[in-house]
């Protein structure tokens, strides 16, 4: 079965921290580069973060220092630890391979009050 489920968002003030998860199928995690998007309200989506399968990571200018993707290749599943959270990260967050697939999870909401 084919799945990207993302978990951990929530509602937290600027400067706080969230873990999100995504658990996705051995088919698509396996041998492929993963990556965080983002979808702000009225914007496009956006890479925010990626991980080859060999764990070397690259990140968007606006979240270098304060977001750490990695995975866990026994678990399938994905990570995005996010610390020093700014108001201009709230979004929905999605996992997908880097380039992304046709489909999409149903993502996970971070809300950051300032």
């Amino acid at each position: 079965q084919v799945q990207l489920v993302e978990s951990g968002g929530g509602l937290v003030q600027a400067g706080g921290s969230l873990r999100l998860s995504c658990k996705t199928s051995r088919s698509i995690f396996r041998f492929n580069t993963m990556g965080w998007y983002r979808q702000a309200p009225g914007k496009q989506r956006e890479l925010v973060a990626s991980i080859t399968s060999a764990g070397s990571t690259n990140y968007a200018d606006s979240v270098k220092g304060r977001l750490t993707i990695s995975r866990d290749n026994a678990k399938n599943t994905v990570y995005l630890q996010m610390n020093s959270l700014k108001p201009e990260d709230t979004a929905v967050y999605y996992c997908n391979s880097y380039p992304y697939l046709d489909f999409w999870g149903q993502g996970t909401q971070v809300a950051v009050s300032s």
